[in-house]
């Protein structure tokens, strides 16, 4: 039933059923040099709200 990929697949556990988060921060200053980059992959991505959380937390740097 699995065509064979028995032989070579993890098997399930405990992780198979955990969901993954990443948390990335970035300093002021590394977000200003990166937020550009950021913003044209979120858009090219089609993903305008994170392109303008980008752009609030980028303009609202103290």
């Amino acid at each position: 039933p699995t065509g064979g990929t028995a032989r070579f697949y993890s098997v399930l556990n405990v992780e198979t059923f955990m969901k993954r988060t990443s948390i990335i921060s970035y300093t002021k200053k590394a977000l200003d040099e990166v937020s550009d980059d950021i913003i044209c992959l979120a858009e090219t991505e089609g993903l305008e709200a994170h392109a303008r959380a980008i752009r609030t937390r980028r303009d609202n740097i103290c």
